[in-house]
């Protein structure tokens, strides 16, 4: 992880594959119970796929019923950035790497106490390492 990463679209072009690309940097979301990490029940860490800042602890994972990662806090909120997001007709709350900018997933309020919140996130913008 190197802090505030930037890179070039072309060079994101390059380190990504071309489905992460287009959920990590053009927005896009994975279909309901697809993903990788959708159903992991290893314990560890959840990290940006774009550039491996620690994101989400799998002790804050729950069983949300949505098909994608759910997790109710990050590691540190300021690992998070959260944008208003009115795309597809609907008012949500986009999560993105503070250090990257990538696109994780979204936000909302239905979540599991003591936060309320539930992170639904995309394997595809995560990479896990199991706890040993």
């Amino acid at each position: 992880m190197t802090e505030n990463e930037t890179r070039k679209e072309q060079e994101w072009k390059e380190k990504l594959t071309e489905e992460q690309y287009r959920v990590l940097r053009l927005k896009g979301t994975e279909r309901p119970f697809t993903g990788k990490y959708w159903n992991n029940k290893e314990k560890g860490i959840y990290y940006c796929a774009g550039c491996g800042t620690p994101l989400f602890d799998s002790k804050s994972k729950f069983k949300s019923g949505s098909g994608w990662p759910s997790f109710s806090a990050p590691i540190k909120e300021s690992n998070v950035d959260k944008a208003k997001d009115n795309s597809i007709g609907m008012r949500r709350t986009e999560v993105l790497c503070s250090n990257c900018g990538g696109h994780l997933g979204h936000v909302f309020d239905d979540g599991p106490k003591p936060t309320g919140s539930r992170y639904c996130m995309n394997s595809i913008s995560l990479d896990f390492k199991p706890k040993n």
